[in-house]
């Protein structure tokens, strides 16, 4: 639960510092990219200290055990967190941790079917960790890789020089057009 409240916490503050006047803030995917980051920062620092031995006994059985798998998806988390802010990187790390979050999903299933407890405290109840899981999918895929309607328009516009009255295509159009009308 505290990584829902710290991914909407961090969402709603740095929307409010975009209201403020930062630019790279001013619309909630910005704020949204922003908040996984700091996301996947704060759930990847788990993998790395004591709790690295409490994510290990989610793993159900028929996935490898050790810490190496909790280490590379930490690493993966950190990867995937500073991907989501670099715009060349954006789409493929927002891929990679849908399907990272996708992989995880039957570890906390086996952690609240099993009983196993993260960091001292019961694992979340399935009703509640489906639709939170669920909701971490959805807003990666809203900030990192759903096309906008503006950048279709993109896909679709004509690059320089073309479509100008320079160019021989336009010109005959023109030259159509003046004595058929639409």
């Amino acid at each position: 639960m505290e990584v829902l409240t710290v991914l909407l916490v961090s969402f709603v503050l740095l929307r409010g510092v975009g209201l403020l006047g930062i630019e790279r803030l001013s619309n909630w995917r910005n704020a949204g990219l922003g908040a996984l980051a700091i996301m996947f920062l704060v759930t990847s620092t788990a993998h790395f200290n004591a709790m690295k031995h409490d994510l290990a006994a989610m793993m159900p059985e028929p996935l490898p055990d050790g810490l190496w798998i909790i280490y590379l998806t930490g690493i993966f988390e950190i990867a995937g967190a500073i991907g989501l802010l670099i715009p060349r990187t954006r789409k493929l790390a927002g891929i990679g941790l849908v399907l990272m979050l996708v992989a995880v999903f039957p570890a906390n299933v086996n952690a609240a079917l099993s009983g196993i407890p993260l960091g001292g405290e019961p694992p979340t109840p399935l009703w509640l960790r489906t639709p939170m899981q669920l909701f971490f999918i959805w807003m990666v895929w809203w900030a990192a890789i759903r096309v906008r309607p503006k950048e279709i328009r993109g896909l679709f516009t004509r690059s320089p020089g073309v479509g100008s009255e320079d160019d021989p295509v336009q010109a005959g159009r023109g030259w159509w057009r003046q004595g058929n009308p639409r």
